[in-house]
């Protein structure tokens, strides 16, 4: 409910109020006392009719994106794995580089903070690095990526004739891993923070190319994996990603 509608219902039900106990409970002195008090209250809401409109009309002037709340980004792009494992003389464990998609879907909280959801699935080669060897590869696995967040847009500026929008994001979720590999087919799902930043580029109403790079931070569960309690390093896993904002 805009300010000017709040006003538009409270002044005549204060005045009603202000009438109705007038006729109940006028007296000499406390009639005077509630005429003035109504007065005040009057005074008082016109005065912050009066401030507040000019505010709210600017505020939604300046608001990047004012009047979508629901923004739906399909994504591609490629990732680059961390180490699930880490061993002795360079020797380690990890996924190939491989290309990813997904989409991202936003709820607007306000004119710059976003509530974000965001599915993403890749599929790629494990592999084991052994050094002068180099990597050989033992199996292969899929893994799904979502998680949740906040999305924060830095507002916009004019870049080449078009609207340029940066942004920062940040959330939790989980990565899943399906591995099928010669002597172990199993699964596990293992807990990621991820950051990430990148920029809108208006390319019409209502619509953006996005760019976008984000890091999921965790450790690979091979405890849900293999059963054994070891405890891998925490692997960086960045994803670059492009797709089209679309804005409702």
């Amino acid at each position: 409910m805009s300010v000017e509608q709040q006003a538009t219902w409270l002044v005549p039900t204060l005045l009603f109020w202000g009438a109705e106990s007038h006729r109940e409970l006028c007296s000499h002195t406390f009639c005077s006392q509630l005429l003035m008090r109504t007065i005040r209250r009057l005074l008082v809401i016109g005065a912050s009719v009066a401030i507040a409109a000019p505010v709210a009309q600017t505020a939604q002037a300046q608001a990047p994106n004012s009047g979508t709340v629901l923004h739906v980004t399909p994504y591609a792009g490629y990732m680059v794995f961390g180490n699930y494992l880490s061993g002795p003389l360079g020797t380690s464990v990890t996924n190939t580089p491989a290309p990813m998609y997904g989409t991202q879907v936003g709820l607007s909280l306000s004119p710059r903070l976003s509530l974000i959801g965001n599915v993403g699935y890749t599929s790629s080669s494990i592999q084991v690095g052994v050094p002068i060897f180099g990597g050989l590869s033992v199996g292969s696995s899929s893994i799904l990526m979502y998680d949740g967040g906040l999305e924060y847009n830095l507002g916009s500026a004019k870049e080449g004739g078009s609207a340029l929008s940066p942004f920062v994001q940040a959330g939790v979720g989980a990565m899943q891993y399906n591995i099928n590999a010669s002597i172990l087919n199993t699964q596990a799902t293992n807990l990621t923070g991820n950051l990430g930043a990148g920029a809108d580029f208006s390319v019409g109403k209502n619509m953006a190319l996005r760019v976008m790079a984000k890091d999921y931070i965790g450790k690979f569960n091979f405890q849900d994996a293999t059963g054994f309690n070891v405890n891998g390093p925490t692997a960086n896993n960045f994803a670059l990603m492009a797709g089209l904002r679309l804005d409702f």
